[in-house]
């Protein structure tokens, strides 16, 4: 499980997504495509990779989806996921 939360969070715009999303509210995808960059389709592929390996929940709202942070993540799981998203910025800085 956590090899898989890894691998998700491994592509830099989905690690980006889930900084986002660790805010706690939801995100509707058009949303995560304005501040990632990203166009639908490729938006929908990363929300799909993070749904898969349980990191996010999906609601359709009319056209749109929103998503969020998924509640029932395994407390194992959310701590590595916590600390990837708050090294991150650091790990863009030592990167640079």
């Amino acid at each position: 499980m956590i090899l898989i939360t890894l691998s998700a969070l491994a592509e830099p715009t989905r690690l980006q997504a889930m900084q986002l999303l660790s805010d706690g509210s939801e995100h509707c995808v058009c949303e995560l495509m304005r501040k990632l960059g990203a166009t639908q389709s490729r938006m929908s592929r990363h929300m799909q990779v993070l749904k898969q390996a349980g990191l996010v929940v999906d609601r359709r709202d009319a056209q749109w989806v929103r998503y969020s942070m998924n509640p029932a993540m395994p407390p194992e799981i959310a701590r590595v996921l916590a600390a990837v998203v708050e090294a991150a910025p650091r790990m863009r800085e030592v990167a640079a």
